[in-house]
């Protein structure tokens, strides 16, 4: 079992940044894929940045590449995203989500937080 809670949404402005973190508890997140995903109202849940635990190896989704950065922190048990020049697009509910052994589609995870609310407005 693995907890999460995710933290730092808020409102910016265009351009502007955000960190979300995410902190976890529960199992050793050893050879766990950590992700971040998105909502937007009337949308889909979509990844847009994934990270293996144990390896660091991470994907980005396209529309968020070069301005999106995935991190985690093990000896503190926390997964970071650092969200740089922000667009009114990347308005949604962002979740923080784990899985053993990692996977590709949000079906796959088991663990979710309860979301975070960030806006991009002016």
């Amino acid at each position: 079992q693995v907890s999460l809670v995710e933290s730092g949404g808020g409102l910016v402005q265009p351009g502007g940044s955000l960190r979300l973190s995410c902190a976890t508890s529960g199992d050793n997140l050893r050879d766990y894929g950590v992700g971040w995903a998105r909502q937007a109202p009337g949308k889909e849940r979509e990844f847009v940045a994934r990270i293996h635990w144990n390896t660091g190896v991470h994907y980005y989704a396209d529309s968020v590449k070069g301005r999106f950065t995935i991190s985690r922190d093990a000896d503190l048990n926390m997964a970071g995203l650092q969200m740089n020049n922000l667009n009114p697009e990347d308005t949604a509910v962002y979740y923080c989500a784990a899985k053993k052994y990692g996977g590709r589609w949000v079906t796959d995870y088991d663990y979710w937080g309860q979301g975070t609310q960030v806006t991009v407005s002016s």
